[in-house]
Order: C-alpha cells, then sequence, then structure tokens
C-alpha cells in the first residue's frame, strides 16, 4: 500500500509540470478520499481510497485507485483509468477502463459513468461495468457534506452494486450484491487535510450473501472507522 500512494503522489508531481497559460489552462489534482483503519469481523483493514486528474475546463484524464489490506494482504486492488467530458453544469461523461486485481481472480471492464453534483449538493458517482463473457455491473455511489461548523463536518456516504450474473471466482451472484452506508466525522485542521473517525456498515444481499454464508463469511458488518482526508 505505501507503494501505491508513493507512486500515485509522484504521478501527480509529475503532471503537474504539464500546467499551462491562458484562458483555458492545463490544471491538476490529487485527493485521497479515504486513507483509514477499519475493525472488521475479519479482522482490522487498511484502506485506501483516491483518485488524480489532469485536464482543462471541458476535458480531463483520470486515475481512481480503490484497495483494501487485510492481515498484510491485499484483499481488493481496483484500478480506474478514464477520460472525462463536462457535458452540463456540475456533471462530467467519464467512459474508459476498469481493471481489478484480486487474489482469486482478475477482471477487465469498459467503463461508463457519469459524475457531479445532484440536486442539494449530493455528490453523486455512478457507473456501468461491461466485462468478459457478457457480465456488467452497476454501482452508484452517493454522499453528502453536513457542515456542523466552518471545520468540523458530517459526512454520511452510500455505496451500492449490481451484477447480472453469477461469478463464483469473486463470489458474487447475480442482482443486488451489496450495500455500503459510511458516516463520518471529520475535523479539517486545514481545507487539504482533514483526520475523521466514523462508522461504516456493509450488508450482502441475494445470491452474493448466499456464497459467503457458505465459505463462512459474514453477511453484515458493522466497521469503525479512523482515517485522514487530504488532497493536493
Amino acid at each position: 500500500m505505501k507503494k501505491i500512494l508513493v507512486s500515485f503522489l509522484l504521478l501527480h508531481s509529475v503532471i503537474a509540470f504539464a500546467g499551462g497559460r491562458g484562458d483555458d489552462p492545463m490544471l491538476t489534482m490529487a485527493k485521497i478520499n479515504q486513507i483509514e483503519w477499519r475493525e472488521t469481523d475479519q479482522g482490522d483493514a487498511a484502506v485506501v481510497e483516491a483518485d488524480a486528474w489532469l485536464g482543462k475546463d471541458l476535458n480531463k484524464f483520470w486515475l481512481k485507485v480503490d484497495v483494501e489490506r487485510m492481515k498484510g494482504n491485499t484483499d481488493d486492488l481496483e484500478l480506474q483509468f478514464l477520460y472525462s467530458r463536462a457535458i452540463a453544469a456540475y456533471w462530467d461523461l467519464q467512459i474508459g477502463w476498469r481493471h481489478d486485481h484480486l487474489p482469486s481472480a482478475n477482471r477487465d471492464w469498459l467503463t461508463v459513468g457519469f459524475q457531479g453534483l445532484a440536486a442539494y449538493f449530493f455528490e453523486i458517482d455512478s457507473a456501468l461495468f461491461i466485462g468478459e463473457g457478457g457480465q456488467a455491473a452497476l454501482r452508484i455511489e452517493a454522499e453528502y457534506e453536513v457542515l456542523l461548523t466552518q471545520r468540523l463536518i458530517l459526512m454520511p456516504e452510500l455505496e451500492v452494486n449490481i451484477y447480472s450474473k453469477y461469478d463464483a471466482d469473486l463470489g458474487l451472484g447475480s442482482g443486488l450484491s451489496d450495500v455500503a452506508l459510511g458516516l463520518r466525522l471529520r475535523y479539517e485542521i486545514t481545507r487539504e487535510f482533514a483526520p475523521y473517525i466514523g462508522i461504516n456498515w456493509v450488508s450482502k444481499y441475494g445470491k452474493t450473501a448466499d456464497l459467503a454464508k457458505n465459505d463462512g463469511e459474514s453477511v453484515r458488518d458493522a466497521q469503525f472507522v479512523v482515517g485522514v482526508r487530504a488532497w493536493f
């Protein structure tokens, strides 16, 4: 995980040299949405969720990274490389490639998604993934920021995953696979750096839950989390 973080920050440093001048300059952003420790039913886990983009006002290239490690092993590594085009105020269309590197199997997906601000300033990140063998997946993520003070912010989060086909290697059934609800309270020491604490509730459904039970895994898990949010 340390190597991934170093590579992520190096990428941001390198692409920063691509900045330009004029009415539509080249811009960059790197953000660590979550770097946290979670107390789960299966043991302690370390999670990193981060992204970076390079581009101008209408067109950007995105890198999204999602990593989970448990007991010194990488349980889940997801990378997305996306082209993003602004199609409306506060909304981008994204298309590209997603790669899953997992202990049991690897998967590659064509990605088409929408990211932006919905009504009442809900941040939405939704994507349709099309994989090998006709497998398709839909992911919807939403979050909202409640300003308790100018520095203390409460953020509820929701993630839903739906799959079209059974995948035994990944322990996935067709239909609604899992739902994650999070509630994190962060304190912005500066706008760029904010530690937080919170809870994360994860539940598996349908055939995915049946597969988890057969493997002796828990179907529902309430997790205590401690982490840091930062951007550069």
